[in-house]
């Protein structure tokens, strides 16, 4: 029915999580009315991620380097790690403006029913990092079964660490993710954090 040209637009833009061949449609036609400096803005964004965008060495989360902004900050306590899920998580943590500590992005949770065990995870570089001056490790992993079973599963391995373990509170509903939720319910659900 169209070019094959914008079938193939279309098919690109439905790569994206929600989007249908409704929505796909239309940001092909709105493409199609950018000028030629927004489309080449659009296309400068999505080359630039690839090989532009890696996994800090130290914790895991986006960077354009071999650390990210979180681990190369000075001013922050590198005693208090702050586990999550994914790299969007740490952005949804970073708004609450009161968390001072670092992070450690999993790339995931534990999910048998998908295949995904603890070693596709993240996890050995966390057990590296703690140390006997780690002060807490906050499991701030969603509050899902695979959220649960990930931090139940990390508590157990961390018992002989000599670490405080603590679980985020649930504020946040079962179901939910962090990146959903406005600061003032992960401001609660931080500050109601409890030992595991």
């Amino acid at each position: 029915m169209y070019p094959q040209k914008f079938e193939d637009l279309i098919t690109a833009f439905r790569h994206l999580p929600g989007v249908g061949v409704k929505t796909a449609e239309r940001y092909a036609f709105t493409a199609l009315e950018w000028d030629e400096e927004t489309l080449n803005e659009f296309i400068h964004a999505l080359s630039s991620i690839q090989g532009g965008l890696k996994n800090c060495t130290i914790c895991g989360n986006l960077s354009e380097g071999d650390h990210c902004q979180i681990c190369a900050d000075k001013t922050r306590n590198p005693h208090v790690i702050c586990v999550v899920q994914s790299a969007k998580d740490v952005i949804a943590m970073e708004k609450m403006n009161t968390y001072n500590g670092v992070y450690h992005v999993l790339h995931g949770a534990i999910n048998t029913s998908k295949g995904i065990l603890p070693q596709d995870l993240n996890i050995e570089s966390l057990l590296d990092r703690v140390d006997e001056q780690t002060e807490e490790i906050i499991l701030a992993t969603n509050p899902t079964v695979e959220g649960e079973t990930t931090a139940l599963y990390l508590s157990k391995l961390l018992e002989d660490k000599q670490v405080n373990v603590t679980r985020i509170a649930h504020g946040l509903p079962m179901g939910g993710h962090l990146d959903y939720a406005d600061e003032l319910t992960l401001i609660k659900a931080f500050e109601g954090r409890k030992k595991m």
